[in-house]
């Protein structure tokens, strides 16, 4: 056990956060923490890292366990450089060193070799050089190159001094140092905020091929589901806890609810029947002493709980888009240049209208500052138009945080929508979960994720057609990003969005632009095609693929139908052992469905479930079964497909 939670309860306010809460952490647990904003995930990594004290109840830690805490309100000495803020994690290393160095001038120095203190000094070298051989000191260098880079740093910035660097780099500075001291129990809160495609992929695989004890805070489903295997929920105060990662826990938690709802409707049903019973024999001295044992069984009878669920969600759809000019926006030889820091470079882009583009690419690439010399908000060398009528709404990516923090989220409303539009602010504030007296809060008390529920508000404000959007989903919860990304998907202007998140993008885009190297690249796909294509080496080994997969196709139309009788033959031979291995394929697929079947109606009865959550091997054997399933699928398929070009040569 590295630390447990029992009878919970923390208040801030008089309002409960935690209310009678418990769980346990052991070594190698590796659990996502959700919840709505608000909802206090925070707050519970603070009360572990020793920031806030319990109003009852009790939090024990095992003896000399080190707590690594990434915060989202960094505090750090601005004067050290990324390498030195790296190099911080492994502090004893540097003491024993320092040591070891002291030591072997000392013996430069002495003679007394046969005395009882310089015998102690070759006992302390020793145990010293052990120490550090253990603690991992011959390979700091090369594991200090390896985080930073694989945060994205690169070699020439390693001595760059931290104030030199944004905030979302700064945070990688500090994520990199906890991931190199390596603490017992590593609490992450929202590293992916910051983090680029590759950086966040590189972050995966870091930790889960470590067997780091973590808990995270994050809103990345992809990221929870390939990192955690475990999810707790904080909801309305209470804590449900899951041995799964987050999509399975939602599909658990939503039979939970639901086997929760029908039984104890079913129980109502039978207080029902018997309160009835109970007053039809109450008043008869026959059936008296029958009534009271009626009586006594409603007072024992342990009443099901179902458990609360917070419902509250945004609800909006953007206005039907004004029709603009075929090129809605165009970038030729564009160039851009922060001192010298050469940014962008001869890039040429164009978006048409109807195009739903993803800008992505690591930090620092360039993103951010296209999009805001295209919207004319920085200046660039270079042709950059918008086209014919076309009307913009900008989500900038540091759009929350520019709000006026006097106003009130009303005030901030009523100030930039039109005059016929005032009178309906109240109406919308509401859709986007600012509800009664929580319109008249000023913006500067309101959290990050409310914040940008208003900014998202304003772009309701006025008709557009060219919704562009920095990073929307930074600070929003996944049902607002679920909310947000079913509006956009329903927006019938052209979208260009920047962001990381890979779930958030999949479905929503049909084009990518990939930024690298102070040029851009566009590829004719969503984000699951430009991931795959990041994965093959080169460009040269997709138009192989490619030109193999033509290839083939060719060959297969053009294959003639008059075949010599041992040509046809063979294909006949062919054919039938094609047809054997489907049938092979076939029964093996129904029986891992069946064995999957079984499975799935125990998890939806609640004792056989709770028993199955009890045995630490049962979810990854599930998880095992659920892929060969999908591996044997698509072996049927590839012999299908086969199976369909060999009838199809051979003449009828």
């Amino acid at each position: 056990m590295i630390l447990a939670l029992s009878k919970a309860s923390l208040f801030f306010g008089g309002q409960a956060i935690f209310d009678d809460i418990g769980f346990q952490i052991n070594p190698g647990d590796r659990i996502g923490l959700v919840g709505r904003n608000g909802a206090g995930k925070s707050t519970l990594l603070k009360l572990i890292a020793g920031d806030y004290r319990l109003d009852s109840g009790t939090i024990s830690k095992a003896k000399e366990v080190r707590v690594g805490f990434l915060r989202q309100d960094l505090q750090l000495d601005m004067d050290k450089s990324i390498v030195e803020i790296a190099r911080s994690a492994f502090d004893e290393l540097t003491k024993i060193n320092a040591r070891i160095e002291q030591i072997n001038l000392e013996f430069e120095t002495r003679t007394d070799y046969e005395s009882n203190s310089y015998s102690a000094l070759i006992d302390e070298l020793s145990e010293l050089s052990e120490r550090f051989g253990l603690l991992g000191g011959d390979s700091v260098d090369a594991d200090v190159e390896l985080v930073l880079k694989g945060l994205g740093f690169t070699q020439q910035t390693f001595h760059n001094t931290l104030n030199t660097f944004s905030g979302g780099w700064q945070m990688r500075a500090e994520l990199a140092r906890l991931l190199l001291q390596k603490p017992e129990l590593l609490l992450l809160d929202e590293p992916t905020n910051h983090l680029d495609i590759e950086s966040i992929m590189w972050l995966e695989k870091h930790l889960s091929e470590s067997n780091q004890t973590l808990m995270v805070v994050s809103h990345d489903r992809t990221f929870l589901d390939n990192v955690t295997t475990r999810t707790i929920e904080i909801s309305l105060g209470k804590a449900y806890d899951f041995n799964a990662p987050y999509s399975r826990y939602t599909e658990l938690r939503a039979d939970l609810r639901e086997k929760q709802l029908a039984t104890a409707k079913n129980q109502e049903k039978e207080i029902k029947q018997t309160e009835e019973l109970i007053e039809r024999f109450r008043a008869k001295a026959s059936k008296a002493s029958f009534a009271q044992s009626l009586i006594k069984k409603l007072d024992r009878m342990d009443r099901i709980e179902v458990d609360q669920e917070d419902t509250s969600t945004m609800h909006f759809k953007f206005q039907p888009a004004p029709r603009s000019g075929k090129v809605v926006a165009k970038a030729e030889s564009v160039r851009k240049a922060y001192g010298d820091n050469l940014v962008l470079n001869k890039v040429d882009l164009e978006v048409e209208r109807g195009d739903r583009v993803a800008f992505v690419g690591q930090n620092g690439q360039g993103k951010s500052t296209l999009v805001k010399a295209l919207l004319k908000e920085i200046s660039a060398e270079g042709i950059l138009t918008l086209g014919h009528n076309v009307q913009v709404g900008y989500f900038a990516q540091d759009q929350a945080d520019e709000l006026n923090g006097s106003l009130t989220a009303l005030q901030t409303i009523e100030n930039a929508a039109p005059e016929n539009m005032r009178k309906h602010a109240r109406s919308l504030l509401g859709s986007f979960m600012f509800r009664g007296e929580d319109v008249e809060k000023k913006v500067k008390v309101l959290s990050g994720g409310e914040r940008g529920r208003l900014a998202l508000c304003k772009l309701l404000l006025k008709p557009i057609n060219f919704l562009v959007m920095d990073e929307p989903t930074n600070h929003l919860d996944m049902n607002s990003k679920d909310v947000l990304k079913k509006s956009l998907l329903a927006f019938d202007g052209t979208l260009l969005v920047v962001s990381h998140d890979r779930e958030f993008l999949e479905g929503l885009v049909t084009k990518t632009v990939e930024f690298r190297d102070q040029q851009v690249k566009t590829l004719l796909g969503g984000i699951d095609y430009y991931l795959e294509q990041r994965k093959l080496k080169n460009m040269r080994a997709v138009e192989a693929k490619s030109a193999a997969i033509k290839k083939t196709k060719e060959t297969a139309k053009s294959e003639d139908k008059n075949l010599g009788y041992k040509e046809r033959k063979q294909l006949e031979k062919d054919l039938r052992s094609l047809i054997r291995k489907l049938e092979s394929v076939e029964q093996e697929i129904e029986n891992l469905e069946a064995r999957i079947e079984d499975w799935d109606r125990k998890l939806a009865d609640s004792t056989t479930y709770l028993e199955l959550m009890k045995d630490p091997s049962f979810y990854p054997e599930y998880e095992k079964q659920k892929e060969q399933l999908s591996s044997k699928m698509n072996l049927w398929e590839e012999i299908q497909i086969k199976k369909d070009q060999l009838e199809h040569s051979l003449p009828s």
